[in-house]
């Protein structure tokens, strides 16, 4: 795994209390197999690990599913150099807690791997509000694919025993997320400088690949591109201007 040290920012003291869960699939419904896609040099799986692994908050661990395609993610992430666990295809929050079942750290941070130009910096920056009280945090005002989520591990595994929708199964955090009276979800605004909601770098269609595909290119293929750059790029084709 390539050293964090050319276009990166990492953390400026690294990490070891998270658990970070990579969830991968090959089974997506609008476009099968993108996390094995190519984005540069690399696939967009490897470009996933390697970001969340320069965050420095702690191991990264891909969640995938028990289906025969998924093969290929177990292969792709230990090329990678990371750790699988397999569960349920449907229930995305029992496989993250089966994938947690082993970790005895305080927190959990969650990631996809639609999302391969996730902020570097966005896991620190969250687990300092889990530090100050927090039991879940999410940042709001990044680019659509640019955040992670983190957690406390026995908020975690408290979800996992209680939600029962099809739709908190599938989706990992919103019982979490709607249950204020039970947990303390903190959302709180991204830094102005990485504010573009509208600016979408996660990858579910083609047309979402091959965007993603430009700015990487554009920017010298290179896996850990500071978001920064990612935004400038993308602004200036697009000519906008200001802050959102």
């Amino acid at each position: 795994m390539s050293s964090p040290s050319r276009g990166a920012r990492p953390s400026a003291v690294a990490r070891t209390d998270a658990l970070v869960i990579l969830q991968a699939r090959m089974g997506s419904s609008r476009l099968p197999g993108k996390v094995l896609a190519t984005l540069g040099s690399r696939t967009i799986l490897a470009q996933c690990v390697e970001r969340l692994l320069a965050a420095r908050v702690g191991e990264v661990v891909v969640a995938t599913t028990t289906r025969p395609e998924d093969e290929a993610i177990v292969a792709e992430a230990a090329r990678a150099g990371v750790a699988v666990v397999r569960g349920p295809v449907e229930d995305v929050l029992g496989r993250f807690v089966d994938t947690a079942a082993g970790w005895t750290g305080p927190y959990v941070v969650r990631a996809t791997a639609d999302n391969p130009l996730v902020d570097v910096e966005c896991a620190s920056r969250l687990l300092r509000l889990l530090d100050a009280g927090a039991d879940y945090a999410v940042e709001e005002g990044l680019p659509i694919g640019a955040a992670v989520e983190a957690m406390r591990s026995e908020v975690l595994r408290e979800a996992g025993e209680l939600a029962c929708s099809a739709y908190d199964r599938e989706h990992v955090t919103p019982f979490i997320r709607q249950s204020g009276d039970r947990f303390a979800v903190r959302c709180a605004p991204a830094p102005i400088e990485l504010r573009r909601p509208s600016l979408r770098l996660t990858i579910d269609t083609r047309e979402d690949l091959q965007y993603v595909r430009s700015l990487v290119d554009e920017a010298g293929d290179e896996p850990l591109i500071p978001l920064g750059t990612v935004i400038a790029l993308a602004d200036r084709s697009s000519g906008w201007a200001g802050v959102a």
